[in-house]
């Protein structure tokens, strides 16, 4: 059904979108063509309203598939669910995407801001000018702020941000 690699990746996608439930529940459905939602929680010993907000969110995703029917004695809808293994690498790119944006709008607030800082765990670095407004003192501890180099994040973030670029063809 699925290659080692795809699988790999699926299940990590799962873990990132559900925890070890989604696992589980992806487990069920790629072994299957077709499954409703109350099969899978009858399967897995997941509650149904878990197994529907697990689903529902890999839908929003494009990761599953559905096929509505309507239960001729209840009237109630039925939903059978199917596994899209091909839309994995589209639902990565745009991940990567949306991670190289966060990570250029973080890398250039770093690049344009001269920071400071009272080295005291827990208290947070500042901008030059909440540094001015606080007088050089920590707003936290009272300690005098002192200059803090970020140029290690600035190559770390530069780098990180050149992988995903290339990685995304840009």
């Amino acid at each position: 059904m699925l290659s080692t690699i795809d699988d790999a990746t699926l299940m990590k996608v799962a873990t990132s979108l559900g925890e070890e439930e989604a696992v589980l529940l992806i487990e069920n459905l790629k072994n299957v063509d077709e499954i409703t939602d109350d099969e899978i929680a009858n399967k897995t010993g997941i509650r149904l309203n878990s197994v529907r907000k697990i689903l529902y969110k890999l839908y929003d995703h494009s990761l599953v598939s559905l096929r509505r029917t309507r239960d001729p004695k209840t009237g109630w809808f039925i939903f059978h669910w199917r596994l899209q293994p091909d839309q994995l690498e589209g639902f990565i790119l745009s991940q990567k995407r949306r991670v190289l944006e966060k990570l250029t709008v973080r890398l250039d607030y770093e690049v344009n801001h001269d920071f400071y800082y009272c080295n005291t765990p827990g208290c947070r670095r500042v901008t030059f000018e909440e540094a001015v407004e606080a007088v050089f003192h920590c707003g936290v501890c009272g300690k005098a702020l002192e200059h803090s180099d970020n140029d290690r994040l600035i190559v770390k973030l530069s780098e990180k941000v050149e992988q995903l670029r290339k990685e995304l063809g840009e």
